[in-house]
């Protein structure tokens, strides 16, 4: 008998990727999702990926009956929570709103689940909770805290809730996965990040700009102690990305309490470098300037990665130029939906 994942949050650009790999090893999937950073349409090119289509829900995750119809109706063996605000110079403007969701969602969840007797659970965390107190590569047992700003917060905030309920409950399983930078898109070209309105992340910013959406990319510094002075991150593949999920669906299956895992290459890469192996294996143009540095923006920050090697059996494979290519893929099939 398949294994029913459910998928908060899973119409999005990390989650449509979960569901894209889940759905071709033969799990079922739901999926629950407000729409308020993602499209309808992407149910629809999931099937086209895999042959296979996910139930869906629009709902709020937050909505207590909403969610309990969706788990009266399917027999969940695990969810993995996507639900939540996600861009971080909107939660300084809108901090009420990011606590209100991000929390609220999660509490919701974490009591249907409760009540459904549902006991495994991957929550969709981030570096941030590293704050600016630890310095790279960041490991699973530094302290978390020390954010910079209310996104960062809420997943700090929420992984603390989901240690304590695990203290609560010894039978429940619980892995918080520490995404670094995902960028990138599915090969096939049909699912990939699509922001609303200009975008908070640098890769969807590149090829908007590489398209002529944008005039020119903004790069935020390039005076820190770096190799070129400008920032430097840890950019993940998001089918990477994705098959760390299935990897921690396994994990979960035959280990109780709480795990943080980290889930990045372990190597750096600077802004600069990133726009020019962009603008190299895509052989078009990324105009750019420097604009001062961003307030809370760290010089330097790549993941450890030697306990999601150990604990989940996995690693990172794809490279900043398959990044690269299949981000300009996603942008140039994007322009027709």
């Amino acid at each position: 008998m398949s294994k029913t994942v459910f998928l908060p949050g899973g119409a999005g650009f990390i989650g449509s990727h979960v569901a894209a790999e889940l759905l071709t090893l033969g799990y079922d999937v739901v999926i629950a999702d407000d729409l308020s950073n993602a499209r309808g349409d992407v149910i629809d090119r999931l099937e086209q990926i895999t042959g296979r289509r996910p139930a869906f829900y629009r709902i709020d995750v937050a909505d207590r009956p909403a969610l309990t119809a969706v788990f009266d109706a399917h027999a969940i063996d695990a969810v993995i929570h996507f639900a939540g605000f996600k861009a971080v110079g909107e939660s300084v403007e809108k901090p009420v709103a990011y606590y209100r969701n991000n929390l609220g969602t999660t509490l919701t969840l974490l009591e249907v689940m409760a009540a459904h007797n549902v006991k495994e659970l991957i929550f969709s965390s981030s570096a941030t909770v590293y704050g600016v107190e630890n310095e790279a590569p960041y490991t699973e047992d530094m302290p978390r805290g020390g954010c910079t700003n209310p996104y960062g917060w809420t997943k700090a905030m929420i992984e603390q809730i989901l240690e304590d309920a695990c203290v609560a409950d010894p039978a429940l399983r619980v892995v918080c996965l520490r995404y670094f930078n995902p960028v990138g898109a599915h090969e096939s070209g049909l699912i990939g990040e699509l922001p609303n309105g200009i975008p908070n992340n640098l890769m969807p910013y590149i090829t908007q700009t590489a398209a002529g959406v944008r005039k020119e990319l903004a790069v935020f510094g390039n005076d820190y102690p770096t190799p070129d002075g400008t920032g430097v991150r840890d950019f993940i593949h998001v089918v990477d990305l994705a098959k760390g999920h299935v990897a921690a669906l396994c994990y979960t299956a035959k280990h109780t309490g709480w795990e943080a895992i980290n889930l990045g290459t372990g190597r750096g890469t600077s802004v600069l470098e990133l726009v020019d192996t962009f603008a190299s294996v895509n052989a078009v143009p990324v105009p750019y300037h420097i604009a001062p540095r961003r307030s809370g923006d760290l010089a330097v920050c790549y993941a450890a990665t030697d306990k999601a090697k150990r604990l989940l059996g996995w690693q990172a494979e794809k490279t900043v130029a398959d990044m690269c290519r299949d981000s300009w893929r996603w942008q140039q099939h994007s322009d027709k939906l």
